[in-house]
Order: C-alpha cells, then structure tokens, then sequence
C-alpha cells in the first residue's frame, strides 16, 4: 500500500515528503490510518540517526482510526478510534507488574527501528526504511502498531488532539502523578515550561500541591504556566541566582523537583534547593556522558532521591484513559499546549516550536 511519510534522511537538516510502502498488517499488527501525530523532542533526537539509523520514518505520537488488524488481534476492530502510545511485550516481569515502561524488551520494541525479528514495514522501492519507531512510526498517513501501544479513544475527544497523550503530556503528568506521586500540600519545582512541563503543572494542580513553581525562559509559557495552576514562575534569564530564588519562595526546600530541561548546570543547581528526604525526577535528555548530579555525601546526608523516569511511569490503557476523562471534567486542558500544522509543514513547525512560537505542535493529515 502507497502512503505518504515525513523522511529523516543522511545528509538533511529537515524531514522530505516521500511517498513510500508500507506493508500489509502480520498477524499481531494493526493498521492504522493517522489523524494526527505529536512532535516531540525524542523524534528530534532520532532524526540525527541516533536512534533507529537512517533513513528512518519517525513519529510515536500518532492518533487515528483502525484500518485494518492481523488474525490475532482482538482488543481493536476496523473503524474504532485510538490514541498510539509506546510499545511493551505484556509478558516480562515489569510489564506484569504494572510498569510497562520499563519493559525488559523496550529498547528492542521501541529503538531499533525494525521489528524484533529484524525486518522493516517500510520501503520506497527497494529502499528499506527503518520503522516501527516506538511500535509505530506515525509521520505518515498510515502506520502498523501492536494491540499494546493503542488505546481507544470515546467520541466526545477530540481524536486528531489526543497523540500527545501517548507519550510527552502522559510523561509530565504521570512524572508528578505518579512517578513522583506528589502529596497533597507538597513544594514543587518544574524545570522548563514546555509540553512535558506544563503538563506537569497540570497533574500537580490535580494532586492538590502547594507551592508549584516554574523555571522557564520563554514569556508567553510562563504566563500559560500560571493559567495552568503554577503559583510561582521564574524567568532564568533576569535572575542571577536561581536557588536564592527558589529559597525566598520556599525556605527550606522543595519536597519535589521535576526537571524537562536535560541542562546539567540546572540539574547541579537544583540538587542545593531541595529539601530533607525529597526526590528530584529526570525527564530531560542530557548529553551522552552526563554524570547524576549531586554529591554522594550530600545525597546521603539528606536523603535525597535522584529518580530516572520514562513516560511518567504510565501504564497507558490505565493513565490515557484517566487523562480523558480529567480533560472531560475540564481538570486537564491538554489541548490548550497544542498548535496545529498540516503534515506537510512538519519543517516549518519544527522550526516554530524550537523558536518558542508555540507549545506542542500536532500535525493534521487532512
């Protein structure tokens, strides 16, 4: 079947509109035609080969209506609305236990851009395309995903909306709701205000937190950080000092930190602004050979938490539904984040999101 794709190829700084192949569903694949797709940070990583080689279709934010399914698939049928989230085996020791995140076959599933038994599901004639990015690869029309990445999406959401659920807004708020499992009352730092910050803001708000405070650069995100439910916010650039500013909001320390940045020099400088006993969460990507921030000592003497996190934690066909129906209740307007751009500006929009023009972009298909 001929589909339309974004393309990360060598040698090119953007994506190339490229009509390409996709294979029919296997047994244990799901066809899905794309409605929407997030664009996110880790898509920005992968499209310099890192991850998955090149060239490679990316995208593992994607929303859209079934198609058609394998033999053996039996949670979706053709027609029914889903949100695409990451890719877990469902029978590991993790994903039994309820934290399919850390999957002891995530990398495998998730990374290589191929499928496990090392074939690819795209082409463009007998050009074979890495794929299956994130069990899905949703820059395009059409992507194959598996019955554990989807979750069914009720009629009354917005579907081309909800691909940024699966893996960027889920990443922030489950960081806070459940990585984190924030109490009600507790001191918070959130580094940066982007998508995964802001979403964090919201699922602290939802968690009853005191003191919420945002360290971000950018006016306008700062000012939607506090329609959000931030009370305090923090412009990096005019404030010298930084822990002075977060000790003159809370004297002894934040109970919480929640950083999106990947900035060692922020990370360092929040490790002096925590509080006894407190735990500092890391989503941001840092640069390879970056060491945990902190001193041994220190971290011992306080008993502080230094916690990796991956997609907030989330058991997706637990979490996403549980953001729905918060949005629902109008407790979580996710949608505010969002800019919409068709697919075919994906370069444009990149460089938009990067100036800061915009929060979460979600590129339409039609």
């Amino acid at each position: 079947m001929e589909i339309t794709a974004a393309v990360a190829r060598e040698g090119r700084d953007d994506f190339s509109i490229e009509n390409v192949e996709i294979d029919e569903p296997r047994a244990d694949e799901i066809l899905v035609k794309v409605v929407g797709v997030g664009l996110c940070h880790t898509d920005m990583v992968a499209k310099t080969g890192a991850i998955g080689g090149l060239p490679i279709v990316l995208g593992h934010e994607g929303s859209g209506i079934v198609e058609k399914v394998g033999a053996s698939v039996s949670k979706v049928k053709p027609g029914d609305r889903v949100a695409i989230s990451f890719r877990s085996c469902g029978e590991c020791r993790k994903c039994k236990s309820g934290d399919p995140a850390y999957c002891l076959s995530m990398p495998m599933l998730n990374y290589i851009g191929m499928r496990p038994d090392g074939s690819k599901s795209l082409r463009k004639g007998e050009e074979a395309l890495a794929s299956n990015f994130f069990g899905q690869s949703s820059f395009a029309t059409y992507c194959l995903t598996y019955e554990r990445n989807v979750v069914k999406v009720p009629a009354d959401i917005p579907l081309e909306l909800v691909g940024p659920l699966g893996c960027g807004v889920q990443t922030g708020a489950g960081g806070i709701m459940r990585s984190l499992a924030c109490e009600a009352g507790s001191s918070l730092l959130i580094l940066g205000g982007g998508a995964v910050g802001l979403s964090a803001v919201m699922g602290a708000v939802i968690q009853g937190c005191g003191a919420i405070i945002v360290v971000e650069p950018h006016e306008a995100r700062r000012k939607l950080a506090v329609e959000f439910g931030a009370t305090h916010v923090i412009d990096p650039a005019a404030t010298p000092d930084l822990a002075a500013a977060v000790r003159a909001i809370v004297e002894h320390g934040v109970d919480y930190a929640f950083d999106t940045t990947g900035i060692p020099a922020l990370q360092q400088t929040t490790m002096s602004v925590l509080a006894p006993h407190s735990t500092f969460g890391i989503v941001g990507i840092s640069p390879s050979g970056t060491p945990v921030p902190g001193d041994l000592m220190t971290v011992m003497t306080f008993g502080h938490t230094i916690k990796g996190i991956i997609e907030g934690d989330s058991e997706p066909d637990v979490f996403i539904p549980e953001m729905m129906e918060l949005y629902k209740q109008g407790r979580f307007p996710f949608d505010k984040l969002i800019r919409t751009y068709p697919f075919a500006d994906i370069n444009r929009a990149i460089t938009e999101q990067h100036h800061g023009d915009c929060v979460k972009v979600v590129l339409l298909m039609e």
